[in-house]
C-alpha cells in the first residue's frame, strides 16, 4: 500500500491535537487511521515530545507504521463506529503497557469523512477502566484471553446499541471457568445453540455472532468458554453470594456480580433499559462503556477555519 500524502488540513489538526497533548498534559496522541500516510511528515508535525499511538483494522496499515519504529495498535472491529473503535485502541494499549490505566488522550480519527482524519478529542479514561492496572488485565488474560473478552464485549456492545428488532435487549455472558459456571446454573428451558458443533458456536466467527445476537432477546445467561465457544445459553445463574452494587443494577448485574464472586469467570452483562455494557470480575463492577447510537463526541475542542 502505497503512502498517501499529508494535505495541509490534516498537518493543521495534527499541530491542533499536538499542542492540545502539550496543554493538557495528555499521555499521548492516538491516531486512528485506515491508510498508510506519510508517517515521516506526521512524526515531524507532531513533534518528539508528544508520545504516538497509531490504531488500525489494517494490518497494512499497522505494518508500514511499525517500519517507521512508531507505537501501534492493531484493532480487530472494522464495522465498528469510531467510538468503539478508540474503546478498543485504549484498552488493547493499556493492556500491552502502551498506556497507564488513567491516561489522558488527545484522539484524531474520521469524525465526518470517511478516511480523512478530520476531528480530533480530549479523552480521559473513565474511573472504572481507571481501576484495570496492566498486571489485572494480564491476570484477565490468563483466565480468559483477552481476544476472547474482547471479543464478548464488542458483541454486548452491538446488544447495547443496536438492540434487537427496534427493541433494547438486555443479556449476560459469564466467560470463563465453564465448569463451575455450568455447575452453579441451570437450563431455562430450550437452548437454541445445543446440536451445533463447536466452530459453529465461536464467538470469533462474525455470522455466529449474528446469530448469537438473536438469541439473546431470549432469557437468560450465555455460558462462554475461554475459547470463545458459547457452551450454553438460556440460563439461569444460581448465586448465593452477597453483593454490593450500585442503585439502579437489577438481578442481570447481581448474578454477574455473584457467579464472578463464586467462579473464576469475568462476566458481560448489557442493560436492558440503557444498553450500558459492564464488566464484572470477582464480584464487582472493573468496566463500563456506553454504546452510543451516534458517532462520539468527548470533550470536543474548537479549533480556528482551516486554509
Amino acid at each position: 500500500m502505497n503512502a498517501k500524502k499529508t494535505t495541509s488540513q490534516f498537518d493543521e489538526i495534527l499541530r491542533f491535537a499536538s499542542q492540545a497533548c502539550k496543554n493538557f498534559e495528555a499521555d499521548a496522541l492516538l491516531f486512528l487511521t485506515e491508510r498508510v500516510v506519510d508517517w515521516e511528515t506526521v512524526k515531524q508535525v507532531v513533534g518528539k515530545k508528544v508520545k504516538l499511538l497509531v490504531a488500525s483494522d489494517d494490518e497494512s496499515v499497522i505494518a508500514s507504521a511499525k517500519a517507521e519504529e512508531l507505537t501501534t495498535v492493531l484493532l480487530s472491529i472494522p464495522e465498528a463506529p469510531v467510538y468503539e473503535k478508540l474503546t478498543q485502541a485504549m484498552l488493547s494499549a493499556v493492556a500491552n503497557e502502551q498506556l497507564v490505566p488513567r491516561a489522558e488522550v488527545v484522539a484524531v480519527y474520521s469524525g465526518f469523512e470517511a478516511g480523512v482524519a478530520d476531528s480530533f478529542s480530549y479523552i480521559r479514561l473513565d474511573e472504572h477502566l481507571g481501576r484495570l492496572t496492566a498486571r489485572d488485565l494480564q491476570n484477565l488474560d490468563t483466565h480468559v484471553p483477552l481476544e476472547t473478552l474482547k471479543a464478548v464485549v464488542d458483541l454486548a456492545l452491538e446488544l447495547g446499541r443496536e438492540g434487537r428488532e427496534g427493541k433494547p435487549v438486555g443479556t449476560l455472558f459469564v466467560v470463563g471457568d465453564t465448569r463451575k459456571v455450568m455447575a452453579k446454573s441451570q437450563s431455562i428451558g430450550f437452548d437454541p445453540v445445543k446440536g451445533y458443533n463447536r466452530k459453529e458456536r465461536n464467538l470469533h466467527d462474525s455470522k455466529v455472532r449474528e446469530a448469537i445476537k438473536e438469541v439473546a432477546m431470549l432469557d437468560g445467561a450465555f455460558v462462554v468458554s475461554a475459547d470463545g465457544t458459547v457452551e450454553a445459553s438460556c440460563r439461569h445463574i444460581q448465586s448465593t453470594s452477597e453483593v454490593t452494587l450500585s442503585k439502579g443494577l437489577g438481578t442481570r448485574h447481581v448474578a454477574a456480580a455473584g457467579i464472578t464472586k463464586e467462579t473464576k469467570s469475568v462476566a458481560v452483562a448489557v442493560s436492558e433499559s440503557s444498553g450500558t455494557v459492564r464488566l464484572f470480575q470477582n464480584g464487582e463492577v472493573l468496566l463500563h462503556l456506553e454504546p452510543f447510537r451516534r458517532p462520539m463526541k468527548w470533550k470536543s475542542l474548537e479549533i480556528a477555519s482551516l486554509d
